[in-house]
């Protein structure tokens, strides 16, 4: 359907005279919504001038004339002529073709609707009497952020096909969720949820909605993986949507690959939301960049099981900033064997616990006294922690890391 109007234009053919600002807005727009557009315009924006040389667009640089309008589905005049939209909506009408005249709401045939997509629906509000297009965006706005917020019932009230949605919720704190997340759980029949993000959006949906907790814990994993494929697949085939509510997101160590793989050797359709990752988000939450110009320019970013393998004790003994997931009964081990291959033992250790949380801690230390240190303060999982000079305490305090030696302070 057309984000213009409520018309399906793809692959029909569409004339947009004038290719100004308004009109190569809509240019791009209708091209995303499939049409075959004919532009008319002597002299073309540089952005439709690219369309047309990308062949997304037919251009005909020159005045428009009544025959451009012959066998066209949909009309917009958005010249800055008044008289020449006033002649486009007159041929349109003529050939009872519909017709939108930009410079004039009323003049036209049709009426531009100020439009916001969610999941698979529309929100399109329209002025019926004088057209007021600050006052209809207004609205569009207004109804689409209520319908952002999630607390509109999304589902889909008529039988259909099943499909399932990967959904990363970040961290854990409400802001961090995305709109997109929001909008995909409002639609579920069915959520799969881990113990970990933003499992708090789950108190408030519609009592029918069937909640499966599948969540892990470090030496606890009740349901296994082949499992929670099987779910997915199971209730989508029978025909519902089913939200898989992860933490962080799908594809960091989420297992989200598997699901997806899972759900597509069984012809079910699935989509993916990411979220924000926690390997990112938790440590900027406590105050630390995972880089910093002159300081530390990469990152790796690993998972405790894979223990402390080659990639990341190359990484440390380069300067990289190491974040590691699920790493809290490792951390020894992983510590060990860095200082084995030469890294440093005063190189800044964090672990950030329950990140981003009212329960947040930082917990800081170096390579030689981490395991001492976290085992001392009692640090638990969930924990994301960090390993290189950017973890040091009050490091965004120090003028130094602030603008390295050698490092101009613009943003060259």
């Amino acid at each position: 359907m057309s984000t213009l109007v409520g018309l399906d234009l793809a692959e029909r053919r569409v004339v947009v005279v004038g290719a100004g600002a308004v009109g190569g807005r809509r240019v791009r727009t209708l091209v995303e919504d499939g049409a075959r557009v004919v532009v008319v315009d002597p002299a073309p924006s540089e952005d439709v001038r690219r369309m047309a040389s990308h062949g997304d667009v037919e251009l005909r640089q020159r005045p428009v004339v009544e025959q451009d309008v012959d066998d066209a589905w949909f009309v917009v005049a958005a010249t800055s002529d008044p008289t020449t939209n006033r002649d486009v909506v007159a041929w349109c009408e003529a050939r009872r073709t519909w017709c939108v005249d930009a410079s004039d709401g009323a003049a036209g045939s049709a009426r531009v609707a100020a439009q916001s997509t969610h999941d698979d629906l529309r929100i399109g509000v329209v002025s019926t009497g004088a057209p007021d297009p600050r006052r209809t965006v207004a609205v569009r706005d207004a109804l689409g952020a209520h319908v952002e917020s999630g607390r509109v019932d999304l589902r889909r009230h008529r039988s259909g096909t099943g499909r399932v949605v990967l959904v990363g919720s970040g961290p854990g704190a409400p802001g961090l969720v995305t709109t997109a997340g929001r909008e995909a759980l409002a639609t579920a029949d069915v959520v799969v949820t881990d113990r970990l993000g933003a499992t708090w959006l789950l108190d408030h949906l519609p009592d029918d909605v069937e909640v499966v907790n599948v969540g892990k814990s470090p030496t606890n994993h009740p349901v296994p993986q082949a499992e929670i494929n099987r779910l997915l697949v199971e209730h989508a085939l029978a025909g519902r949507t089913v939200v898989r509510f992860k933490g962080g997101d799908p594809y960091v160590f989420g297992r989200g690959g598997e699901e997806v793989h899972a759900c597509r050797a069984a012809g079910v359709e699935v989509d993916v939301v990411p979220g924000i990752t926690s390997a990112f988000s938790v440590p900027a939450l406590a105050g630390i960049p995972v880089t910093q110009r002159g300081v530390a320019t990469s990152v790796l970013v690993t998972s405790g099981h894979a223990g402390a393998d080659p990639a990341m004790t190359g990484a440390l003994a380069a300067g990289a900033t190491v974040v590691l997931l699920m790493a809290v009964s490792a951390l020894p081990g992983i510590c060990d064997a860095a200082l084995a291959q030469g890294v440093p033992a005063d190189l800044p250790v964090a672990a950030v616990e329950q990140g981003s949380t009212a329960h947040e801690r930082v917990t800081r230390a170096t390579l030689a006294t981490a395991a001492r240190v976290f085992a001392e303060a009692g640090v638990r999982p969930p924990a994301v922690v960090v390993i290189g000079r950017v973890a040091a305490e009050g490091f965004l305090d120090d003028p130094v890391c602030a603008t390295p030696p050698g490092f101009a302070s613009d943003d060259g």
